[in-house]
């Protein structure tokens, strides 16, 4: 992101795919424009919602094909849901010797009935464990990418599960569409019950990055959520998010509702760089289980209403956290890092701004580096709340 120029950026999440915002001041003329512009299509949706919403006369037709396109859409969707959920299964959960460690994936049932796919890496016994991390990815990509960063944790001591979002990776839902980034945090909780189940009285702390970070953030502000853990770690958060033109936010919830699958082809602007490491990169972009298309109209409207949620909220944000991110950072906005650093009324808290680093730290060069800063951390978390 440029620090301090004219224009800003939108993520669509972590994947480098944004759009330019502009900081324009319209004239009163420009804004009569909108104002009719706006009003005409209020009166428009009004006349397609009533015509959706008239009662069938009796003999009345359906539209042809229309039952039938349904249910072949309905019938991709699941046919591309068990693709995704096969190729998850097939992604590596070991690097290297897993000797004394334990690793696996299942499925549990999320708050609405949805299959939500997980991964857990752990020390052989529960009774070794230190603490758990619990991973909420980023937006289009998926659990099985922190596997590198799962061993670390393991060697440490540390149990880390890791789950894919409603709509990501081998999780139920249109590949890349969120209906509600609540959805998110209500699916998060039903993990969290399985693990206070499984592993009870072990210390558990939340990592969030890009979205996922902004998910976690809100999540903690639930005094119920903010019970259960020791800490949050957030990466690269998307917490400042604006859209790319006041039209845009103005029309947005309406869209959303109307289109909410709808691709918005002119989110999808190619050429962010989110990691030094070529490598990183490419690994990122042909891996199947990540989303590159345009984002849709719906995920980005949750987008946008989380951000606005967050900027009203960061002073009552309590949970200790610490939070990372890259001065470069294009995606999401460093700045805005700093504001929850300075507003937030947590008692506990740790910045960390990385000089010249990109948006996804933990596939950086110095991945191993960022890793290390959050597990001392994680320790030193631990060894305040003992005290």
């Amino acid at each position: 992101m440029e620090m301090g120029g004219e224009e800003m950026m939108m993520t669509s999440g972590a994947t480098s795919r944004i759009v330019p915002v502009f900081r324009s001041v319209l004239s009163r003329r420009a804004l009569l424009r909108l104002a009719v512009a706006l009003h005409s299509l209020f009166l428009w949706l009004l006349l397609l919602v009533s015509r959706r919403r008239r009662p069938e006369v009796a003999g009345s037709a359906v539209p042809a094909g229309l039952g039938k396109a349904r249910s072949r859409r309905r019938a991709a969707e699941e046919e591309d849901v068990r693709r995704r959920r096969a190729l998850a299964e097939e992604v590596a959960m070991v690097e290297d010797d897993a000797d004394g460690r334990r690793w696996g994936t299942f499925v549990i049932s999320g708050a609405r009935r949805n299959a939500l796919f997980c991964r857990v890496w752990a020390p052989a016994a529960v009774a070794e464990m230190r603490g758990i991390l619990v991973i909420i990815h980023g937006l289009n990509e998926h659990g099985g990418r922190y596997l590198h960063f799962a061993e670390q944790l393991t060697a440490c001591g540390f149990g880390v599960y890791a789950m894919d979002w409603i709509g990501h990776g081998g999780s139920d839902g249109l590949h890349g569409y969120v209906p509600s980034l609540d959805y998110v945090i209500e699916d998060m909780e039903v993990l969290l019950d399985k693990i206070m189940l499984e592993a009870p009285g072990v210390p558990c702390f939340l990592l969030g990055h890009s979205t996922g970070g902004a998910v976690v953030l809100k999540a903690s502000l639930y005094a119920h959520i903010r019970a259960r853990l020791e800490g949050i770690i957030l990466t690269s958060p998307a917490v400042r998010v604006k859209p790319a033109h006041p039209i845009v936010g103005a029309v947005a919830p309406i869209f959303s509702l109307i289109a909410p699958k709808f691709q918005f082809k002119g989110a999808n602007k190619r050429g962010i760089p989110v990691s030094r490491d070529p490598a990183a990169l490419l690994a990122k972009y042909s891996d199947p289980l990540v989303y590159t298309g345009p984002i849709r109209v719906r995920t980005g409207h949750e987008i946008l209403r989380l951000s606005s949620f967050l900027l009203h909220n960061l002073k009552k944000v309590t949970v200790p956290f610490m939070v990372l991110h890259g001065t470069a950072d294009r995606v999401t906005d460093p700045l805005a890092s700093q504001d929850l650093y300075n507003e937030a009324a947590s008692r506990h808290k740790d910045l960390r701004l990385y000089e010249g680093f990109l948006h996804d730290l933990l596939f950086e060069p110095e991945r191993n580096e960022i890793a290390a800063d959050i597990i001392e951390w994680m320790d030193r978390t631990l060894r305040l709340q003992s005290v």
